[in-house]
């Protein structure tokens, strides 16, 4: 364990002013350079001794040593025997605090320098036809982003310089200041808490190492995607900051509604017109679907609206596990216009009905 400065001096804690004098005397004139010429360890001990008789002898400095245990005799000199009395700690910011007494190297001090953060993500709508969605398509998308800068490569120095560490806070991006006991750190007015200045701007982007620029992605669609859709590509978002990595691209996909199809999830409604006879009867009718017509039975029976599900010829499914299916809606159409032959089979079958 380091000494203290009243074991440096060879005297008890509650030495007298006089006993600590003629301790120093004594001891100063033993090791006292020009009495040891080129013995190294005489030299560190003449200023050991020097040291506790320069704290010792102050009445005001012995007193805040004895209390905080601080060698150079101040208040927040740091050590193991720090001893913080009756201090109300209610409202004291710890990182400050600690940053304060030792030396403001702890704590948020250090924190208190700008991180590097990562860039914003970016949304941007993409619209595609019912046909394109289906199908999957390579759609170009062109987004104004903010990124580095392609002059000086987001270092914000002029091409050729780079920037320095700052002058007025050697690069820690804080500055303490003394507040009696304590020391809060702030960040340093100089380089705004970078711990580096840019001496020579880049003439592009003015030392902020970033503009505005816009540019095109290519971005895959699959097959079968709905609308509303998000698809997210990593680092094709806003640069970063100090160093911190590009935000997201987020593409949202606009999918125009179909004349023909209703979507239900992965399922594509048709609306299928079916004659009076035919629904009755039964029969077969053509309907369409994203991949070509398919014959339909329609039972006999079958009721205005009524589904019937023709398996596997829906819409893509994301997962890539095949299709969902196409529901065929029964749309029973009652003629408005009769001929003679019509009328006399209708007026036979209303009698027999009835």
């Amino acid at each position: 364990m380091a000494k203290t400065l009243y074991e440096s001096l060879g005297v008890a804690k509650n030495a007298s002013p006089d006993e600590i004098k003629k301790a120093y005397r004594k001891l100063a004139r033993e090791y006292h350079p020009d009495k040891n010429a080129g013995d190294k360890d005489a030299e560190e001990r003449f200023k050991e001794v020097q040291t506790a008789y320069d704290v010792l002898a102050d009445a005001d400095k012995r007193k805040q040593y004895d209390r905080f245990g601080s060698q150079n005799g101040r208040a927040g000199g740091g050590g193991p025997n720090v001893d913080f009395g009756n201090v109300d700690f209610t409202n004291v910011d710890f990182g400050d605090l600690l940053g304060g007494i030792f030396g403001g190297r702890g704590g948020s001090a250090g924190a208190q320098r700008r991180r590097a953060e990562r860039g914003n993500d970016v949304e941007a709508v993409v619209h595609l036809s019912f046909e394109d969605a289906l199908k999957g398509v390579d759609a170009k998308i062109p987004v104004e982003l903010t990124v580095a800068c392609r002059e000086c490569g987001g270092t914000g120095a002029q091409p050729g310089t780079a920037p320095v560490i700052c002058p007025e806070c050697n690069g820690r991006g804080v500055k303490a200041e003394s507040q009696g006991l304590f020391a809060l750190s702030q960040p340093c007015p100089r380089c705004r808490g970078n711990g580096t200045v840019i001496e020579k701007p880049c003439p592009n982007c003015h030392g902020s190492g970033r503009e505005r620029r816009l540019k095109t992605y290519t971005v895959k669609i699959k097959p079968g995607v709905k609308d509303g859709t998000r698809i997210r590509l990593k680092g094709k978002g806003e640069a970063g900051t100090h160093g911190g990595p590009a935000g997201d691209l987020i593409v949202v996909t606009h999918v125009a509604s179909s004349p023909t199809y209703e979507r239900r999830g992965d399922d594509l409604i048709v609306e299928v017109p079916v004659s009076y006879a035919t629904a009755a009867l039964g029969g077969k009718v053509e309907v369409p679907t994203p991949d070509g017509p398919v014959s339909l039975t329609i039972p006999a029976g079958s009721e205005d609206g009524k589904l019937l599900r023709i398996k596997g010829r829906g819409a893509p499914r994301l997962n890539g596990s095949g299709k969902g299916d196409v529901l065929a809606r029964v749309r029973i159409q009652v003629p408005k216009r009769v001929n003679k032959k019509e009328r006399e089979l209708l007026e036979e079958l209303k009698k027999v009905s009835g």
